[in-house]
């Protein structure tokens, strides 16, 4: 089952967010837990924290370009940096799991997002049964729309792949989505390539497939499912095409 591409935004622009500025070039060495990154720059060992809990095991191999961003709060950090980006074979790769919220939010409030057009936000972290999903969104004269947006970093020969590790958490936000569609509100799954090599997107059978049926199911449904992908550089991320859908 494939879905079409999300509409024609792109006609008038992408939607583009600034990065952290001095961005450090370094070289990845290990990643002791799920949120560390050690690296290396001019012989000097830099600790950083990461915000994207999957695996990255394609991405985050010995001898990787990474780029790091001096922490904005020292406080009680274990970390004095943040990876902001990794590149592999010329192609820039956002490691920030928090970047595809700010770019949703972005594009929503510039008109840019077809499916959403004539929403305004109106919450974001909102309760929804056992969960909280990203978004509320409120239109006029339209039913009110719970969107949940997931980061995707995994992409195999143009193919985004979702998700690099298993979710049961994502699998509970697609029927949680479910339930809020049998009872008359809109639902969408927002998927946002955190790079520009995507072509089309896919649910990671291999990895999860309790989270490949339950997409389905949720796409039957009535949950609409939707995939964007992302031009990534050292100073922005700009959001720039929908792609298609394959379920």
């Amino acid at each position: 089952m494939a879905y079409p591409t999300a509409g024609g935004w792109l006609r008038q622009g992408c939607v583009m967010v600034e990065l952290p500025a001095n961005l450090i070039k370094a070289t990845f060495l290990s990643r002791p837990n799920r949120f560390t990154v050690v690296a290396a720059r001019e012989g000097e060992k830099l600790v950083a924290f990461l915000a994207d809990p999957g695996r990255l095991t394609e991405l985050l191999l010995p001898g990787a370009e990474v780029y790091l961003a001096p922490a904005s709060r020292q406080g009680d950090r274990k970390t004095a940096y943040d990876v902001v980006l990794l590149r592999q074979n010329g192609t820039f790769i956002s490691l920030d799991s928090r970047l595809p919220n700010r770019l949703f939010v972005a594009a929503l409030q510039a008109g840019r997002l077809e499916p959403f057009k004539g929403y305004r936000l109106l919450a974001a972290e909102v309760r929804a049964g056992s969960s909280r999903l990203d978004f509320l969104l409120q239109g006029e004269g339209r039913p009110p729309c719970y969107v949940e947006v997931k980061s995707v970093t995994l992409v195999r020969g143009g193919l985004a792949l979702f998700p690099d590790a298993p979710t049961a958490r994502g699998s509970r936000h697609l029927r949680e989505l479910m339930a809020l569609h049998s009872r008359g509100y809109r639902a969408a799954a927002v998927f946002i390539i955190q790079r520009e090599d995507a072509i089309s997107l896919a649910p990671n059978e291999v990895t999860d497939p309790c989270f490949a049926s339950t997409i389905r199911e949720a796409a039957a449904a009535g949950v609409e499912i939707y995939a964007y992908r992302c031009h990534i550089d050292p100073a922005t991320a700009s959001l720039i095409a929908p792609v298609m859908v394959k379920l």
